[in-house]
C-alpha cells in the first residue's frame, strides 16, 4: 500500500459509535492528518451536513465543512443540476435541506434514512408515484448500522428494496458505493483513485465500493462489523480499528 496520499474516512463505526469516540480515534486522526490529506464521506442522510460536522467537532474531531461529503449533499446537487422536483423520504431535519425541491407531480422519488418517517402512509405515497411514472433515486442500499444502544438497526436499504420489488422499477444510488461519489472526494484532494484508501466498517458499501473506484481498501473491525463479513470480498488490509492505523501506514 506504498504511494497513499490521501484517506477517505467513513464516519460512524469507524471515528465513533453512538455519541462517543472510539478508543484512540481522535489521536489517530491527529497523526493521519500530519501526513496525509483526509476526506469524511458517509450515507447518513438523518442530519444535513452541518449538523454532521457540528457533531464530530462536539466529540473532539477536528473536521472541516469542505472535507465532509454526505449522500444527501450528492443527491441534492443531483435534482439541482437538472432541475427536478422530487419527493422525499427524509427526516423533518433533513428535509429542511430539500424544500425548495419538492413538487407536484415529482420527477423522483427520493428514498433516505427517514426513521420515524418511514410509515405506511409514507412508503405508500411513495410508492404511486412511482407507478404514475416517477424514478427512484437514493443515497444508499446500506443494510443496517450500529444504532446508539449497541444494537444494530435498520437503515435505509431494505425500504429501498420493498419500493423496488413493488414498482418494478430499480434506484439509483447517488452515495456509497456510487463510484462517482467516492471519486468527487478524491478530486476534492487533486489525487488519483490509487493514492487513496478507504477505510470503513462496512465491507459492501465502504470497502468494496472504493476498491471497484480504485482506491485501497482498509476494513475496520469497529462499528457494524462483523467476522462474517470478510466472506463477502477480500480487503486491502484488515485492522482492528483505526487506532493503528498511523502506525500500520507508516
Amino acid at each position: 500500500m506504498e504511494g497513499i496520499k490521501g484517506l477517505l474516512l467513513d464516519i460512524d463505526g469507524v471515528l465513533y459509535v453512538g455519541d462517543r469516540p472510539l478508543p484512540g480515534a481522535i489521536p489517530a486522526l491527529k497523526k493521519l492528518r500530519s501526513k496525509f490529506q483526509v476526506r469524511f464521506i458517509t450515507n447518513t442522510t438523518r442530519k444535513p451536513k452541518a449538523k454532521v460536522v457540528e457533531r464530530l467537532r462536539s466529540m473532539g474531531f477536528d473536521v472541516h465543512e469542505d472535507e465532509v461529503f454526505t449522500a444527501l449533499e450528492a443527491v441534492v446537487d443531483f435534482l439541482r443540476r437538472r432541475k427536478a422536483r422530487a419527493y422525499f423520504l427524509l427526516t423533518d431535519e433533513a428535509m429542511d435541506e430539500v424544500r425548495d425541491l419538492v413538487g407536484e407531480p415529482p420527477d423522483y422519488v427520493v428514498v433516505g434514512d427517514a426513521h420515524h418517517n418511514f410509515t405506511y402512509e409514507n412508503l405508500n405515497r411513495a410508492f404511486r408515484y412511482l407507478m404514475e411514472g416517477a424514478r427512484l433515486i437514493t443515497s444508499g442500499k446500506n443494510r443496517y448500522f450500529k444504532d446508539r444502544d449497541g444494537g444494530l438497526s435498520l437503515d435505509a436499504g431494505p425500504f429501498v428494496r420493498a419500493l423496488e420489488f413493488a414498482s418494478g422499477k430499480r434506484a439509483r444510488v447517488l452515495g456509497k458505493p456510487s463510484r462517482e461519489f467516492f471519486l468527487s472526494a478524491v478530486r476534492s484532494m487533486a489525487l488519483s483513485p490509487h493514492e487513496c484508501a478507504i477505510v470503513g466498517d462496512d465491507i459492501e458499501y465502504d470497502v468494496l465500493g472504493g476498491m471497484k473506484a480504485g482506491l485501497y481498501g482498509i476494513l475496520v473491525k469497529t462499528g457494524k462489523f462483523r467476522e462474517e463479513d470478510l466472506k463477502k470480498g477480500k480487503p486491502d488490509l484488515v485492522i482492528e480499528s483505526i487506532a493503528v492505523l498511523p502506525d500500520v501506514l507508516s
